[in-house]
């Protein structure tokens, strides 16, 4: 990101859900949401260039705490956004939340936060969020929910 682009708050990734997320229910495995939350929180950080910042000062993201509330069921073939932002930046804990949309319908499928710690890579110890860091997420406020029809950026 250059000095002309403003970090993107709300990012916004689509993906067809594929037959190995399927479980015996015939639905996505409660499994498979994790694995889109860090997926999409990775592709967030490349798009905002926060990646190299921590992992160039030492340090690292570790989960605290994942929570999911699961409100419709998603099949193999639908067409998800999955939607993330940062909600709040503390000393050293950084809560991010997500919402899964089924396009087709607009249906929230999923509502979901993470609580990541920053630790020193070295010794696995919290320390504190690197400003430039800090400055490529901006905050989003509380109560927001993902609208299909709003443009984001």
């Amino acid at each position: 990101m250059d000095s002309e682009t403003r970090p993107v708050a709300v990012f916004r990734y689509r993906f067809t859900v594929p037959p190995e997320a399927i479980d015996r229910n015939g639905h996505v495995n409660n499994v498979a949401y994790v694995g889109w939350m860090q997926n999409v929180a990775v592709r967030h950080s490349a798009a905002n260039d926060g990646t190299a910042p921590m992992h160039d000062s030492g340090g690292n993201w570790v989960v605290r705490t994942h929570r999911i509330d699961y409100l419709v069921p998603a099949v193999c073939g639908d067409e998800i956004e999955a939607w993330t932002w940062v909600a709040s930046l503390g000393r050293v804990r950084s809560e991010r939340r997500y919402r899964f949309v089924r396009t087709s319908d607009g249906r929230v499928l999923a509502k979901a936060m993470t609580d990541w710690v920053s630790v020193d890579a070295s010794t696995g110890r919290p320390r504190a969020i690197p400003e430039a860091v800090r400055n490529a997420f901006p905050l989003t406020p509380d109560g927001f929910e993902p609208d299909l029809k709003t443009p984001v950026g």
